[in-house]
C-alpha cells in the first residue's frame, strides 16, 4: 500500500489497519490468550478451517492443483503454508501493511499486496476461490456489501465466494471474541446476514453449515464434526456461493 493510499484510507478502515498493524508479532499470542480456555491452540483452529476450505474446494473443482487463489484479510498468512501446496496459486491481500510484511517473510511464495479496504487491487474474474476467514465482522457494517461484491468482481464464472464467520450464536464464540484484545469492537454477523450478503451480491447456490462445533481434534471428532454441519450451533460457520 503506498502512502498515498493510506492518506486517503477511510477513517473506520484506517483504524482497523492501525490495530492491526500492532499486532503483526503477538496476533498469535493475542488468540491464543483469548481460546485458552479450550486447551486448544490456534494452530489447531486455523489447520481444521485450512483443511475445511480444502474439502469445500475439492467438493466444487475437479482440478484444485490448477486452481488460483485469493485471501481477502489475510493477515500475516497463517493459512496459506497449509493451502499452497494443495493449490495452484495463493495470493493475500490486508488493509494492514505490518502484516502484509509479516506474511512475505513467511510465505514467500506467496502474492501479497496492501489495499485500502475498499477497491481489491485486481481485475474482475482473476480468482478461481475467493475467501475470507474471520474478516467480515472487522469491517464497518455498512461496508459489509461492498466488501463481498469485491470479492465476487474478482472471482471468475464458475468460481466460488466463501466467508468464514464466528457465529453468535454460540456462547464461547461470543465469550472468545471479548476476551480477545482486536476483536472487542466485532460486529458479529448470523448465518442469515452472511447468506444475504453472498445473495445480494450476485452469488448463486449459497449455503451455511457450521463449523467446529465440536474441539478441533482431528480423527471421529472431526468427522463427527462434519455430521453436526447443519445445526446452527458451532463456534464458526462457513458461507458459500458461486459465481454465474
Amino acid at each position: 500500500m503506498t502512502e498515498t493510499s493510506q492518506d486517503t484510507m477511510d477513517p473506520q478502515q484506517q483504524a482497523i489497519a492501525e490495530e492491526f498493524d500492532r499486532y503483526n508479532e503477538s496476533y498469535d499470542d493475542a488468540v491464543n490468550r483469548a481460546i485458552s480456555f479450550s486447551g486448544q491452540k490456534v494452530e489447531s483452529f486455523t489447520r481444521a478451517k485450512a483443511d475445511d476450505l480444502l474439502r469445500t474446494i475439492a467438493s466444487h473443482f475437479d482440478s484444485p492443483r490448477q486452481l488460483s487463489l485469493l485471501d481477502v484479510g489475510c493477515g500475516i498468512g497463517n493459512y496459506h503454508p497449509l493451502l499452497a501446496p494443495a493449490v495452484g496459486s495463493v495470493s493475500g491481500v490486508d488493509v494492514s501493511v505490518a502484516c502484509i510484511a509479516k506474511a512475505t517473510e513467511r510465505n514467500p511464495t506467496v502474492s501479497y499486496t496492501a489495499y485500502d479496504g475498499d477497491h481489491l487491487p485486481y481485475p474482475d474474474k482473476q480468482f478461481d476461490v475467493t475467501f475470507c476467514i474471520c474478516v467480515l465482522h472487522h469491517v464497518p457494517p455498512e461496508r459489509w456489501p461492498r466488501f463481498v461484491s469485491e470479492m465476487r468482481r474478482v472471482t471468475r464464472a464458475g468460481g466460488l465466494v466463501v466467508v468464514y464467520e464466528h457465529n453468535p450464536m454460540n456462547p464461547l464464540t461470543r465469550k472468545v471474541v471479548r476476551d480477545c484484545a482486536f476483536d472487542r469492537d466485532a460486529v458479529l454477523l448470523t448465518m442469515a446476514q452472511t447468506r444475504q450478503l453472498l445473495t445480494a451480491a450476485g452469488c448463486t447456490n449459497v449455503s451455511t453449515r457450521s463449523i467446529l462445533t465440536l474441539p478441533p481434534m482431528g480423527g471421529f471428532i472431526e468427522k463427527l464434526d462434519g455430521l453436526l454441519a447443519k445445526l446452527p450451533f458451532g463456534s464458526q460457520y462457513r458461507t458459500e456461493g458461486r459465481v454465474g
